[in-house]
């Protein structure tokens, strides 16, 4: 039987929240509905309301409910009400059954774990014809870099995170599919690959054969058109001699960025997080620029820990300040339910942790400036990301050592700067995150 497959687009608004292996699972979904996808900024122009939701901590949960309450609201005004979908992780920690009775007009809730199944239980809810949910997938972030999620769920039990809970444990993408998915998007004029998991040094640990990371780069940097390929959410004890020694030999598109999340400096609160390298939180660092000398590492930290004293913050405060991070986040603790941190004695008043992680930012802001400082006078490559929306000529871009979304950006105006250039260009200012750079 002949598949008919209208040409019309499809009327999509859409809202991914939280962190970029959600914006994946969307653009995936998106792109697999058998059909062409037309974005459209009002809810009322569209047939599809889409919000993929984050579960992890208390206050994204706050927003994802917020997001919805506002579509229900809106779309309560609509002649024609579109279909609305809410997706993720909210939905995959509290359950479609129990959202459904408190949200009733939400006409399709799309669970985590049915994930696989996401496009086909979307398409029969907007009666899309037989052979729907099969394709590609619908990029949302431009045309100079691209997330690609090498797998989902985690084997670890961090004490403080919910994601095991809702995401289950390892589950690694096969090579062949990762592979097409990376041809795909570079085909797409994409010049940079993020790579994302909940730990990507894990993958390939529960394939058949239980190949590495090593297998997965070999694979992705021998691909046409690939700019930059970077790492991030590196597991402290997965950081191995052989994966620096890997990026060292590789050169070329696998740039010297390492996203390794600490969460804290001390051994007795490494302990009771359930971290590894709580004896030296050091030694994988040390392990980093022994072996990449020219290595840009970013971290994130969590402040106000159950039972963190003032001592076991100042010691924080000493390690980041002696080990000058080019890039670092910081999180005022959440006691999510569930977890087992959540049930330690010695909780932290709020206003203890928002302190500390005001104090951490400042520190780290100074340290932040310095190194940029270092760099006003070089010649660096720009991946030039979009247009400025104030200031006609000026664009927003990222040298390699800026990691989309996460990290400061480099402004960049000149000749040849325009979305998915890369282009060399002299770095002339910098404040304490930011470049501004001349091609």
């Amino acid at each position: 039987m002949s598949i008919h497959t209208p040409t019309k687009a499809l009327p999509v608004w859409s809202l991914s929240l939280g962190c970029p292996k959600n914006r994946v699972d969307s653009e995936r979904l998106l792109g697999s509905l058998g059909l062409p996808v037309k974005s459209v900024s009002q809810m009322g122009r569209a047939r599809l309301v889409f919000i993929n939701t984050c579960g992890f901590i208390a206050p994204a949960v706050r927003e994802s409910v917020r997001a919805v309450l506002d579509a229900v609201n809106r779309l309560a005004r609509c002649k024609n009400k579109p279909l609305l979908a809410v997706a993720g992780c909210m939905v995959g920690r509290y359950g479609a059954e129990e959202l459904a009775r408190e949200l009733p007009e939400v006409d399709l809730w799309l669970p985590t774990g049915d994930l696989a199944d996401w496009p086909v239980m979307l398409a029969r809810a907007l009666n899309l014809p037989e052979g729907a949910g099969s394709g590609g997938r619908l990029l949302s972030t431009g045309p100079s870099y691209a997330w690609l999620k090498i797998g989902e769920g985690c084997r670890h039990n961090c004490a403080f995170c919910t994601i095991p809970s809702i995401r289950g444990g390892l589950r690694s993408e096969p090579v062949p599919g990762l592979l097409a998915e990376a041809r795909g998007l570079l085909e797409q004029g994409v010049r940079e690959l993020v790579l994302v998991a909940q730990d990507v040094t894990a993958w390939g640990g529960d394939l058949a054969g239980k190949k590495s990371l090593l297998h997965l780069l070999e694979g992705l940097l021998g691909l046409d058109g690939l700019a930059w390929l970077r790492l991030l959410y590196l597991y402290p004890s997965g950081v191995t001699p052989e994966l620096l020694r890997f990026m060292k030999e590789s050169g070329g598109p696998l740039l010297p960025y390492l996203d390794i999340p600490l969460q804290h400096a001390h051994p007795e609160v490494l302990a009771r997080m359930g971290r590894p390298f709580a004896g030296d939180p050091r030694r994988v660092l040390d392990r980093v620029r022994d072996a990449l000398p020219e290595a840009a590492v970013r971290t994130t930290f969590i402040v106000g820990y159950p039972g963190e004293s003032e001592a076991h913050f100042d010691s924080l405060c000493r390690f980041v300040e002696e080990s000058r991070f080019q890039n670092l986040g910081v999180f005022a603790y959440q006691a999510e339910e569930g977890t087992k941190a959540a049930e330690l004695p010695d909780q932290v008043p709020e206003e203890s942790r928002e302190r500390r992680r005001a104090t951490l930012m400042e520190i780290q802001a100074g340290i932040s400036e310095s190194l940029l400082a270092e760099r006003v006078g070089q010649r660096l490559p720009v991946l030039v990301d979009a247009p400025h929306p104030e200031w006609p000529g000026l664009h927003s871009g990222r040298v390699w050592f800026q990691a989309p979304e996460v990290d400061g950006m480099t402004y960049v105006s000149g000749p040849g700067v325009a979305p998915g250039a890369l282009v060399e260009c002299d770095i002339v200012e910098n404040t304490e995150y930011d470049l501004t750079a001349l091609a």
